[in-house]
């Protein structure tokens, strides 16, 4: 990324009302904070040396290990096969409990019933109830509470038999 690229990110953050941006690629990280009045603030730009030495070694090291778990993996797949996979439907960030204060809704074990609140996942400061679209018992969380999600990530695997 040029000084070119990185003014026009400023220019872009400052325009957009963010208050602070982060970006990080593979040989530089990026931190853009920016004040109420939307000029920037502070703008880091670190360079993360190092980077070819560990890719050049790396193949060598993890070759061998790639191919020893494949074996075990498909066995791993096959077991999760019987279970339906609860999907996050956004992206935000994933809450097992309503409020910190509060009990999980679900847990390993945790029978569940088609429309029931399985987690909370907040995107844009709004706390959206995710329910379960099958009937079935819990038997694995698949994210730690409080983590970002994807759209599409699994959150939970259910047995519905």
């Amino acid at each position: 990324m040029d000084i070119r690229e990185i003014q026009n990110l400023i220019k872009f953050v400052a325009k957009s009302g963010a208050t602070e941006v982060k970006l990080e690629m593979d040989d530089f990280k990026i931190t853009i904070k920016t004040t109420a009045e939307g000029a920037t603030e502070t703008t880091y730009v670190q360079q993360v040396p190092m980077q070819a030495m560990p890719q050049m070694a790396a193949p060598v090291a993890v070759a061998p290990v790639a191919s020893a778990p494949a074996a075990p993996a498909a066995p791993a797949e096959d077991d999760n096969s019987k279970y339906i996979t609860i999907k996050s439907p956004m992206i935000g960030t994933f809450y097992r409990k309503p409020a910190p204060d509060k009990p999980m809704f679900v847990e390993v074990g945790s029978t569940v019933g088609k429309g029931d609140v399985v987690c909370v996942i907040e995107a844009m400061k709004l706390f959206n109830e995710i329910e379960s679209e099958i009937s079935g018992k819990i038997v694995k969380v698949l994210v730690d509470d409080a983590s970002p999600v994807e759209f599409d990530q699994p959150l939970f695997l259910v047995d519905p038999s």
